[in-house]
């Protein structure tokens, strides 16, 4: 019986050290400063700031601003189709905007978003749409037409020509698009091309921005997370859904980072659920050896 109060004892003591650890989770949440989240501004210096040709450049971020639905463009094969069309499925949309002979940034971002997409597992069409939109009103459906080819070629997966449309439009519907969603570009003449900002616009399925993802290359994890977010949990599994607890957008950087608060939380609720895990082993322990225990001294008095 002695060994079993030590044994008992014992697991007192492991079980009020688990509390402590438990506990040091939460005090710090308590004690950690939040950072707030910003809810839009203008990636870039201010525009009295920029060179003249950068005068009107940049990204003016529309969070949760509606995306027009009766916009009318021309998709690859010369059909007219209103934007709203793409939505209403279900399906997050992701929102490219650049122009079609691009000599550089453009096709640099095209292939980029290509490369992030491939790790997923997400089949294009199926569980998310792109839309590339030209904002140069003088291209063409051939020319849309000839990038898409080229892209999805180095897309290499089968049945997503139907995810991915490349359209062009009036400059009346390109300006009220570019509007919306705080895409700012400027016509150089002395170089006849345009400069303009390098970016993606995550769309939900109700047509809402729900993030910006800035640069010619994307995290496959944050685009996978911005997917996941846009469609409103539609698509992505529980993993998904613990990795958005702990990693929240962050409009200034257009990434998902950690948030610290969250960790800890999630961290100190596993900490417990071994801590319960450990009590009832050690206690099932305990009851047993103590029957152990009983059984012997019950034979030794039956043997005298």
């Amino acid at each position: 019986m002695l060994r079993g109060k030590k044994l008992f004892s014992n697991s007192i003591v492991a079980a009020a050290m688990f509390i402590i650890f438990a506990a040091v989770p939460f005090f710090a949440h308590a004690s950690a400063s939040r950072n707030p989240m910003m809810n839009g501004g203008i990636i870039g210096p201010p525009a009295n700031q920029r060179p003249p040709s950068l005068q009107f450049v940049g990204i003016e971020q529309h969070l949760d601003a509606e995306v027009p639905a009766n916009l009318v463009f021309t998709d690859e094969t010369g059909k007219s189709i209103m934007l709203g069309d793409y939505f209403g499925h279900g399906r997050p949309v992701i929102l490219n905007l650049g122009y079609y002979e691009c000599p550089m940034l453009c096709s640099e971002l095209l292939q980029g978003l290509v490369g992030s997409m491939k790790p997923l597992t997400f089949n294009l069409g199926k569980d998310f749409e792109v839309v590339t939109v030209s904002f140069d009103p003088r291209e063409t459906t051939e020319m849309a037409a000839a990038k898409k080819r080229d892209i999805l070629k180095r897309y290499g997966r089968a049945n997503s020509e139907q995810g991915w449309h490349f359209l062009t439009g009036s400059a009346g519907e390109i300006n009220a698009l570019t509007k919306a969603v705080g895409y700012q570009y400027q016509f150089d003449p002395k170089t006849a091309q345009y400069a303009h900002a390098a970016a993606i616009v995550m769309l939900t399925p109700d047509r809402h921005i729900s993030g910006y993802f800035y640069g010619v290359e994307f995290s496959p994890k944050d685009l996978r997370l911005g997917l996941v977010q846009a469609s409103q949990n539609r698509i992505g599994n529980i993993g998904d859904q613990v990795l958005l607890y702990c990693y929240h957008y962050d409009p200034r950087t257009g990434r998902y980072g950690a948030v610290i608060s969250n960790i800890l939380k999630l961290g100190g609720g596993l900490t417990l659920l071994i801590l319960g895990a450990f009590m009832f082993v050690m206690f099932r322990i305990d009851h047993r050896e103590g029957r152990l225990t009983s059984h012997r001294h019950d034979d030794l008095r039956r043997v005298k």
